[in-house]
């Protein structure tokens, strides 16, 4: 009788640690590559694009066409609240409604 609760957690957290080990895993392959950076300065642009894009598969956004998106309206991000506005967390509820309608 104990050991069936126990069963059903260990099969949800086997079940979690894969899901967590295939996120990581363009990372992981990557990580070689990464190694050859430039600078470090160069190494922390890598990181940053990588993490928006990570973070736009998460919300459910297509990465390409987020960063295309984002990088037409960084011009006319002139406040740090702008910024925010363009993380993929902000980004997918809706559009910021100060973009130019060309940019839209």
């Amino acid at each position: 009788m104990f050991l069936r609760p126990l069963s059903k957690i260990y099969i949800i957290v086997v079940v979690l640690l894969i899901r967590f080990e295939n996120a990581i895993r363009p990372f992981a392959v990557g990580r070689r590559a990464w190694l050859f950076a430039d600078t470090p300065a160069g190494a922390n642009a890598s990181a940053i694009h990588y993490s928006l894009i990570e973070s736009a598969k998460i919300h459910e956004l297509e990465p390409y066409a987020y960063l295309n998106a984002v990088f037409k309206a960084l011009p006319y991000a002139d406040t740090v609240e702008k910024i925010e506005d363009l993380l993929p967390w902000n980004f997918k509820n809706s559009k910021p409604s100060w973009l130019p309608p060309h940019v839209q």
